[in-house]
């Protein structure tokens, strides 16, 4: 035997990676140990060779992180950044695994040739079988698509999440892959999905998910003509409608996933779903699907997991729909005309992990308390008698894990309850009594929308050692009393929402030691005092909502330079807007309307960079959690007035909305600087001077509203560039001149202009005078006949008005002196016809 030459990295492949590494912002040192003092790469972090030739063959930088907030930078600090240069990474001839998923790319470079690698170079990825780019939520790209239909060795592709709403003929470009097994295009703002196209050439396809897109549109008729032997198909949550086929597609008989779920299918559901033999997964939930459940579905020997609820089914469903199926894991059932009719002592020959039950109307199945395996219990919609609630809630701190108990009446006295699930999911139940207890296990608590109430201190004060509590709302409850200063023993909180209860006095200084913690949401209660500088210890907090409270003070270093929206609305805070808003650089949503803030607007407001950026932002306000069965997005909303209504807004959205207070002086042309703004609110406050040209600049602005202030000159030019305008209110101001002309400006109606009596042109109906017309000699003779006849009309009419008032006069007279109730209406009256005539006076002179 002889000792064997351990192969060492090839030296151009290492030099490929020190150049791919170049163009990325590292800033948590991800790729530390690629330098050149460690010479051998296949040593580097992420990087696979051959044990034979020493080149590169794999190439795994997954981004990992405990918790994903995706409005959030923080929650990819430890990721890759900036340009993802593929055209460098593809010089890496013998690279068939790249795997670069979760990181925050946000634009990409690559190799715009059409043909393989002969015309291409090297840089073709002529190898590569494995590519994942998905969950780079950032990433820009253009016909990405058409790029990779060049892979012609690619067998799994994965780009969900990335944007591809600008991707044209998406479909033509993927079968192009003559290899592809695997296709995961999920929440990729896809809007065809092409229904008339009789078929999609692919020849390998396995697995199709494109699961959370927008197509809003029919099934596609190819779906059903799949000639490759697919096995898993999954459209879900993408706006689909239509019935299925009556009979069962040839192709399909080898399906072992079928997800429909959250669509709007209607009809049948078709008996040739209980032909699917090898079927595992069935998901149907959540649809408008009418009739009765096919029995055959009981005959399904291979399925685990059975989704069926929220539909429009009819008919029983009993012990003998399930025959003898000991393998089923998962089960969904329940819509408003469906009947369950189980033997109370039926012992099912399955043990589910998880049950989501719907339009229960009487007390929860026997059954269910046999089910010793459940992980996951799921109930909504439901008038449901927990009789005896201590048996309920026992079961559940056992057994179940992931407790979802949505929109039932259940009318339960909390107050001595015990929750003991990690992830307790109570919405609007009609709860009653003080907030129960929980355990060190819980993670998620979650009691919104229900008659909770009481001082919440027995809660938070009950046992002083730390909880492992990461999200807790208990917004929309009765809740009373003091919040108590005991958040030092929850440090674990990243998310803590009190809204819509009745909350009063300060908030404690303990809530600075919640150093994790990004949201809070104390809006609408009664709450007072000034913030605590404590605050600003939350280091990693981005949203807060302090809204419809009284707090007071002046808005200064409390808040903390992460903040990506800060919402100060209707509070009682003093004094000139602090320059310290100026280094928030962050921040998205700044709403400090209705308050008493007074003095100018700081002309520092350019510093604030993330209001700058035109791109689109398509980031959503949510929240993951990473759990043992399943991971939690749970979605988080902030209340903005925007265009004069209020709504919930679950994305991202660029607002600066300081009206209502007493500001003044000028506004400063660095606020035009904010290209990135899309509403804009001064209305109600003492602003004066001209608006400069400099407002043309907001080419992303959707609303803008000026009114009520002191404003004046001209409105500018400029703003016929500002094409994304839908709401605009100038109104009472001191604005003069032409409306500028040819613009989308004239779409608006006159409200919008209202009260500058100086203002002239469409849509007012006062006419400029460089506009008016002499008149010639035809027209002047109608006119004054127009107005001879109009006088004759006006004598008469003045003439009759003043006979009628003088009979009607002596009429009421007695009845004016000698009731009183009259005498003050009649007053009333007069008052009101005397003003009314006054007017029709001046419009006739």
């Amino acid at each position: 035997m002889s000792n064997s030459k351990t192969v060492r990295c090839d030296e151009k492949d290492k030099n490929t990676l020190l150049k791919f590494k170049h163009g990325l912002t590292d800033f948590s040192g991800v790729l530390s140990s690629w330098s050149t003092e460690k010479k051998d790469c296949c040593q580097w972090r992420g990087v696979h060779c051959n044990n034979t030739t020493g080149k590169v063959a794999e190439l795994n930088l997954h981004c990992q992180e405990t918790f994903a907030i995706s409005f959030d930078d923080l929650h990819k600090s430890k990721c890759l950044k900036g340009e993802l240069d593929m055209s460098s990474l593809f010089d890496l001839e013998f690279l068939t695994h790249l795997d670069l998923s979760n990181n925050d790319f946000n634009t990409i470079q690559y190799n715009t040739c059409g043909t393989p690698s002969h015309e291409c170079g090297n840089s073709s990825g002529s190898n590569i079988r494995y590519l994942d780019l998905s969950e780079n939520d950032n990433l820009r790209a253009n016909n990405i698509l058409h790029w990779v239909s060049n892979l012609s060795s690619l067998q799994y592709l994965y780009l969900s999440g990335i944007n591809l709403q600008k991707e044209e003929n998406w479909l033509e470009s993927v079968t192009l892959l003559p290899s592809l097994s695997e296709l995961w295009l999920a929440n990729c703002r896809l809007q065809d999905i092409y229904p008339t196209l009789p078929y999609a050439n692919f020849t390998s396809l396995k697995v199709l998910n494109l699961f959370g897109n927008e197509f809003v549109s029919r099934l596609p008729t190819w779906l059903f003509n799949l000639s490759c032997g697919i096995t898993h198909i999954d459209i879900s949550k993408s706006f689909i409608h239509g019935q299925l086929p009556e009979t069962l597609p040839y192709f399909l008989q080898g399906l072992e996933l079928l997800s429909l779920q959250r669509n709007d299918l209607n009809g049948s559901i078709p008996n040739w779903v209980g032909q699917l033999e090898q079927i595992q997964k069935l998901k149907l939930s959540d649809n408008l699907f009418s009739g009765p459940i096919p029995t055959s579905l009981g005959n399904l020997s291979s399925l685990i997991t059975l989704y069926l609820g929220d539909n429009l089914l009819t008919g029983i469903v009993s012990e003998i729909f399930f025959h003898l199926n000991p393998k089923l894991v998962e089960l969904a059932l329940g819509s408003p005309s469906l009947i369950f009719d189980f033997d109370p002592k039926w012992i099912p020959p399955f043990q589910l992990q998880a049950i989501h039950l719907s339009y229960l109307n009487s007390e929860l199945p026997s059954w269910v308390y046999t089910q010793t395996s459940l992980t996951l219990l799921h109930i909504d919609n439901s008038r449901m008698l927990l009789e005896p609630p201590l048996k309920f809630w026992r079961f559940v701190s056992d057994h179940v894990e992931y407790l979802f108990l949505f929109n039932n009446s259940i009318n339960g006295n909390m107050s001595n309850m015990l929750l003991n699930s990690k992830v307790v999911w109570l919405i609007g139940n009609n709860l009653r009594g003080g907030v129960p207890q929980i355990s060190s296990n819980v993670t998620i608590l979650n009691l919104a929308f229900n008659f909770l109430s009481g001082p919440i201190s027995p809660f938070l004060c009950h046992e002083k050692k730390e909880r492992n509590l990461k999200y807790l709302d208990m917004s929309h409850n009765l809740l009373s009393k003091e919040i108590p200063d005991c958040w030092m023993h929850w440090k674990s909180l990243l998310y803590i929402n009190l809204e819509d209860n009745n909350l009063i006095g300060q908030i404690p200084h303990s809530i600075g030691s919640l150093s994790n913690l990004f949201s809070l949401t104390l809006y609408h209660n009664m709450l007072s005092g000034e913030v605590p500088l404590s605050l600003k210890n939350c280091t990693k907090l981005r949203l807060l909502n302090l809204g419809e409270n009284k707090f007071f003070g002046a808005i200064s270093s409390w808040v903390g330079q992460s903040v990506i929206g800060l919402q100060l609305r209707s509070n009682q805070f003093s004094g000139n807007i602090s320059p310290t808003i100026c280094q928030l650089h962050s921040l998205e949503i700044l709403d400090l309307s209705n308050n008493r803030l007074s003095g100018p607007i700081p002309s520092c407001c350019r510093n604030i960079t993330s209001m700058i950026s035109k791109n689109e932002s398509f980031e959503s306000f949510y929240v993951t959690f990473p759990m043992t069965m399943v991971t939690f997005y749970i979605d988080l909303t902030l209340l903005l007035l925007i265009k004069g209504i209020k709504l919930n807004y679950t994305h991202s959205i660029r607002v600066v909305d300081l009206s209502s207070n007493n500001l003044s002086g000028s506004v400063p042309s660095e606020l035009f600087m904010l290209t990135g703004l899309q509403s804009l609110n001064l209305s109600r406050n003492q602003l004066m001077g001209k608006i400069p040209q400099d407002i043309g600049n907001l080419t992303l602005l959707e609303s803008l509203d000026l009114s009520s202030n002191l404003f004046s000159g001209q409105i500018p030019q400029s703003m016929s560039a500002l094409t994304f305008l839908g709401a605009l209110n100038l109104s009472c101001n001191n604005f003069e001149g032409k409306i500028p002309s040819g613009t989308q400006l004239q779409g608006f109606t006159n409200l919008s202009y209202m009260g500058n009596s100086k203002l002239c042109g469409p849509p007012l109906t006062k006419v400029c005078p460089q506009d008016e017309k002499p008149p010639n000699e035809e027209q002047t003779r109608e006119e004054n006949e127009d107005e001879d006849g109009n006088f004759e009309v006006q004598s008469w009419f003045c003439m009759g008005l003043g006979i009628g008032f003088a009979t009607s006069f002596l009429g009421v007279l007695i009845a004016v002196f000698f009731n009183e109730r009259f005498r003050h209406a009649y007053f009333t009256c007069l008052s009101q016809f005397y003003y009314m005539l006054t007017q029709n006076f001046n419009s006739i002179s």
